[in-house]
């Protein structure tokens, strides 16, 4: 049987613990634990386990039931390779060296359960502007976060302004603050993103996704 699937689709044969199978599709070679979007397994091999992790804790699950930060979790543990999507979203890697990274939590797909996480209201959000609450990660490890179409990735080395729902990650570093640009006339149609930008300031980087985000697909009930 030939097929050209056979030559650019077969699975990876890196040995990193996170890697990329292709744009849209992350494996993990699993020896112990990951954390993952419930729902992300498209597949795996091995023997792995899936327990379901809520929003990681109940102080985290009323701060995700109070903010609307969506990050449902599950415990993956095992050996083994399992591969992870959301709905063929670009797939990108962030490893961090004992520092910070914010991260929009829809955009989130796995990390390393080693790293510490939180979520956290964006400083200088108001409830007008959409209540913009963001998940904090800190230490060591790995974060694979997704992007609507290939994101940009903008040095905050001048006032930097990012459509809310844009903005999927920055530096934790950076000073945030709410711009409001029109009136309330503007949050009529996608969102607010026509009538408040975030703003950042310090030293440090956005990543702006090319997509105010996933359209909701009209329905009649």
């Amino acid at each position: 049987m030939r097929s050209e699937l056979f030559g650019t689709s077969l699975e990876s044969a890196g040995t990193d613990r996170f890697a990329l199978q292709n744009p849209r599709m992350l494996r993990v070679a699993l020896d112990g634990e990951v954390m993952a979007r419930q729902g992300s397994m498209v597949a795996y091999q091995g023997q792995v386990d899936f327990a379901y992790q809520g929003a990681g804790g109940m102080g985290k699950f009323l701060k995700k039931t109070f903010t609307g930060e969506g990050m449902p979790l599950m415990k993956v543990s095992g050996r083994g390779d399992v591969f992870l999507a959301d709905d063929a979203m670009e797939v990108h890697l962030v490893n961090l060296e004992d520092d910070a990274l914010t991260v929009n939590g829809s955009n989130v797909l796995a990390f390393d359960s080693t790293l510490a996480w939180d979520i956290k209201r964006v400083e200088g959000a108001s409830m007008m502007a959409g209540g913009v609450f963001n998940t904090t990660f800190t230490g060591t490890g790995t974060v694979a976060i997704t992007s609507h179409g290939s994101p940009v990735v903008l040095n905050v080395d001048a006032p930097t302004y990012a459509d809310i729902q844009a903005a999927i990650a920055w530096s934790s570093s950076l000073t945030t603050a709410v711009r409001r640009t029109a009136g309330a006339g503007a949050l009529i149609g996608r969102g607010s993103g026509e009538a408040f930008q975030l703003g950042f300031s310090g030293q440090g980087f956005v990543v702006v996704q090319a997509s105010e985000g996933r359209v909701v697909a009209p329905h009649s009930h």
